[in-house]
């Protein structure tokens, strides 16, 4: 019965997900609002938020793990993290060149 009882989290672990997931949103949004940053600052704390937010999440709220007995539990988050790493890697990238053949002047 404890196995099937630890698959899935307890109060304390959703609470401590969830005040992680309010601070890792307030972060950037009052490093946004108070314009006291250059725009790279702005651009690497909002990459690097968003990044353990989903982190927060999966492990979290998700319960994913590296346990040797969950292969695909693992699986599936080194896939998550490529995936993250693509699309966070690649619209960076995008912006970044939009920027530089947009300007004008």
């Amino acid at each position: 019965m404890s196995d099937s009882h630890s698959a899935h989290g307890s109060v304390k672990s959703y609470v401590m997900g969830l005040i992680l997931s309010i601070i890792l949103t307030v972060i950037p949004f009052s490093v946004v609002m108070s314009g006291a940053f250059s725009t790279m600052a702005m651009v690497a704390v909002i990459v690097v938020t968003a990044t353990l937010q989903i982190l927060v999440q999966l492990i979290m709220f998700m319960h994913m793990n590296t346990k040797s007995d969950e292969g695909w539990n693992f699986l599936s988050f080194v896939f998550t993290v490529t995936i993250l790493v693509l699309v966070v890697g690649g619209s960076l990238w995008i912006m970044h060149h939009l920027h530089l053949n947009m300007m004008i002047g």
